[in-house]
């Protein structure tokens, strides 16, 4: 992975990924997107190996106003080799996992779908000048194993779960276009594995039952289903130990 591009890197799994990411390859040119870029902590000093540029997945401008961000760091000849969309929401102000029908808000939905699956779809538009090169590409959307529909056998979290099923279907459409014109690539799904972080906090008591990995586990995880990503692999849904879900 030579030019990596990282959405979400202030949270706590896009962050993690950064920091494996820049100590394991010395060579890796580091591109992260977030609301705030001065928020981004990585630790010891990267270099000039990477380049914070801010980004909201619920922004209105669309592809246009982040592709043009993208050229001021990065010439399209030089090319991405991995893209990881790591932007994800579950509860915030005015927004919680709901369990019944009536605890249904339609602001939260839309919300949820933004920054879960719209945003992941207008990020890939914006960098789709950066694929054209002849090395194999790996774009891998952060997803969720309740987002799986088949999986699904307690119910509620319903905008969680709808928007990570709509990811979900959005990597699938993306995987069989791609390819038409960007070959050779691999466009996947990771289930990350549940993981201590400001998302899954409110629900300490739900993870003594689950196993669960330290956002650096969980990179390391990630980072070894991503670099064995090939051709075949394109359009799957993997969990973070390499197994296939079910959509």
């Amino acid at each position: 992975m030579k030019q990596v591009l990282i959405a979400g890197i202030s949270g706590a799994i896009g962050g993690a990924l950064a920091k494996r990411i820049l100590k394991q390859d010395s060579e890796v040119s580091l591109i992260g997107l977030c609301r705030d870029p001065s928020s981004v902590v990585l630790g010891e000093a990267p270099d000039g190996r990477v380049t914070l540029i801010p980004w909201d997945a619920v922004e209105h401008g669309g592809a246009g106003a982040l592709r043009e961000r993208l050229k001021q760091a990065l010439s399209e000849e030089s090319g991405l080799d991995t893209v990881i969309y790591a932007a994800g929401i579950l509860h915030g102000a005015g927004m919680t996992p709901e369990k019944r029908l009536e605890d249904l808000d339609a602001q939260a939905f839309a919300h949820a779908f933004a920054v879960n699956a719209t945003g992941f779809a207008m990020l890939v538009q914006a960098i789709s000048p950066w694929l054209l090169h002849r090395r194999c590409k790996r774009i891998v959307a952060i997803s969720a194993k309740v987002g799986s529909i088949t999986d699904n056998g307690f119910g509620g979290w319903y905008a969680y779960r709808s928007s990570k099923a709509a990811l979900n279907m959005l990597v699938r459409n993306l995987s069989i276009e791609l390819p038409r014109k960007y070959r050779p690539l691999a466009c996947v799904a990771v289930h990350p594995g549940t993981t201590l972080s400001p998302l899954s906090k409110p629900f300490t008591r739900s993870l003594a039952q689950l196993q669960v990995h330290e956002p650096g586990e969980t990179a390391e995880n990630i980072l070894r289903v991503t670099e064995g990503l090939t051709e075949n692999e394109n359009g799957t849904f993997l969990s973070w130990d390499g197994s296939a879900i079910p959509w």
